[in-house]
């Protein structure tokens, strides 16, 4: 079954969260334990991140130094693969524009297919830390990548071969954004994209993270003006940092509310941070479900423990 049917064939509101693959050189025991700690709450899928290659200085034996790509985190789909087996939790790979050739991409759909993974979540991705602004090396935007998802599950390999046994055809959503996505012009641009992702065959959106769900309400609202039916999920964030409170807008281009800032800036350390991110998190989600949003999306990342705090109020 589907990510989407799973989501919408569900009684109560779904859970699920993001994890990332470990750093290189690292064992998969720091996955493991991220879904030890959240597997009572019955996710009905679990997200991996995808993390293109980074250009590095390397040293020569002659003291000189060698530009060359280095990727920090590998092996999203062995991951996948070996989350699946182990639990038997539907996994939802990344699959990015970012730091990604359409033959690379071409493969990692082959490979996920043969694995019988195919739940995905399509972005073009960030740029690279040394870049001013986003360079593709495969496709330019993610709709770019929704294009070659759809040839191939209509049967045709990227260069038009057709492909000899097909396998089952892959399903999956796409990012949207409350607050616009950063290049985005303007909200109305913002929302056309939306649109697009859903005409061309996303079968929900899941959102950026937001702390005021006011934001999240006006923009589904505008959604479906706009005649997107898809579901909407909204992706929540429990603060475990103070810098935070400078670091999530500049990073993810996102307002805190001012009783959330407040409530931050009146922290002494981490700790007192973590307590209002917790009790902050906790009230969005309780008024999201009570609003019937038909699933909610944790960003986990280096919070996991918040998170089960979360959805052990919640859920």
């Amino acid at each position: 079954m589907s990510v989407i049917n799973n989501i919408l064939n569900n009684k109560k509101t779904a859970f699920s969260f993001e994890l990332l693959p470990p750093l290189k050189g690292n064992s998969i025991n720091s996955v493991f334990k991220t879904i030890d700690t959240l597997k009572e709450f019955d996710p009905k899928y679990i997200n991996i991140t995808t993390h293109r290659s980074e250009l590095v200085f390397k040293p020569l034996p002659t003291g000189l130094y060698q530009q060359v790509a280095e990727r920090h985190r590998p092996g999203t789909v062995a991951v996948a693969a070996a989350i699946l087996n182990k639990y038997g939790i539907p996994v939802v790979p990344h699959v990015l524009c970012s730091g990604f050739t359409e033959a690379e991409t071409e493969y990692v759909l082959i490979d996920l297919q043969f694995l019988g993974i195919t739940d995905l979540l399509l972005l073009r991705g960030d740029k690279a830390r040394h870049e001013k602004s986003f360079i593709p090396i495969g496709h330019a935007h993610a709709t770019d990548l929704q294009q070659q998802v759809n040839r191939f599950n209509d049967g045709f390999f990227m260069d038009g071969t057709p492909i000899k046994q097909q396998g089952n055809p892959f399903s999956y959503g796409m990012a949207c954004y409350p607050e616009k996505h950063e290049e985005a012009p303007n909200l109305a641009s913002d929302l056309h994209w939306a649109k697009v992702k859903v005409e061309n065959g996303a079968s929900y959106l899941v959102t950026q993270m937001f702390f005021d769900n006011q934001k999240y309400l006006s923009f589904v609202e505008a959604c479906r003006k706009e005649g997107i039916t898809v579901p909407i999920i909204p992706g929540l964030k429990p603060i475990v940092l103070l810098n935070q409170l400078t670091v999530l807008p500049k990073i993810f281009h996102v307002d805190l509310p001012d009783d959330l800032v407040k409530a931050l800036s009146d922290c002494k350390s981490d700790a007192d941070a973590v307590t209002v991110g917790v009790e902050w998190c906790t009230q969005q989600a309780k008024e999201l479900i009570a609003m019937g949003v038909p699933s909610i999306h944790f960003y986990s990342m280096m919070a996991t423990e918040s998170v089960r705090k979360v959805a052990s109020a919640i859920y």
